[in-house]
């Protein structure tokens, strides 16, 4: 089968698009630190609704509670998907989720920008990408203390281990996936650039 070849109906696909898109949108950042009392996520740190701007809080229970939330949106998104109808729909819903977590319409299509989720497509997808994507993460992350270059670095990485492991069409989405995720980190990037990112565990 060739990586471009595409067998899934229009109707299934966009089916599929929407239940991920669905799934992705839900905010868990906003809902989880809301029902903890704290304050609204969007008004501290970087202001976004994401694993990394919770922790900022000082509760770490509630930053591991988003990530896996926000992890877990793609995974399952992925599975019913493809449980339902097939690879393809997989593929499309890993899509529709990333895009809902991008631009939620619950928040004025104001999101996050995508780690937790990437590395939950990637697991539901081909779990090798996802070992791949936490290695370089947690080895990068230790090595220079920021979370966005981490990231960065790991969403890179992720499509080349797909592709290079035997997932090709899967490495086509994570490597479409890796550029939104770097769209989203373009004020990280020029922070990384004039070395005036927050490191992590800063409250700043």
């Amino acid at each position: 089968m060739s990586v471009f070849s595409w067998s899934l109906a229009p109707t299934l696909t966009l089916a599929a698009v929407a239940l991920g898109y669905l799934l992705g949108s839900i905010p868990f950042g906003i809902l989880i630190t809301r029902l903890a009392g704290t304050a609204d996520i969007r008004t501290i740190g970087s202001g976004n609704i994401g694993a990394t701007n919770v922790l900022r809080t000082g509760r770490k229970d509630l930053a591991a509670a988003t990530l896996l939330g926000d992890a877990l949106k793609g995974t399952v998104a992925v599975l019913v998907a493809g449980a339902l109808w097939g690879a393809d729909a997989a593929l499309a819903a890993g899509l529709g989720a990333f895009v809902g977590h991008l631009l939620p319409v619950w928040l004025k299509f104001k999101g996050g920008k995508g780690v937790a989720t990437f590395l939950g497509i990637a697991l539901g997808l081909f779990w090798p990408s996802a070992i791949a994507f936490a290695v370089v993460w947690l080895a990068v992350a230790y090595l220079s203390r920021y979370s966005s270059l981490a990231a960065l670095v790991a969403a890179v990485a992720t499509p080349l281990a797909a592709y290079g492991l035997g997932a090709p069409r899967v490495g086509l989405l994570l490597a479409l996936l890796a550029l939104l995720l770097w769209g989203k980190h373009h004020a990280n990037i020029s922070r990384l650039l004039s070395g005036t990112e927050t490191k992590i565990g800063a409250k700043g």
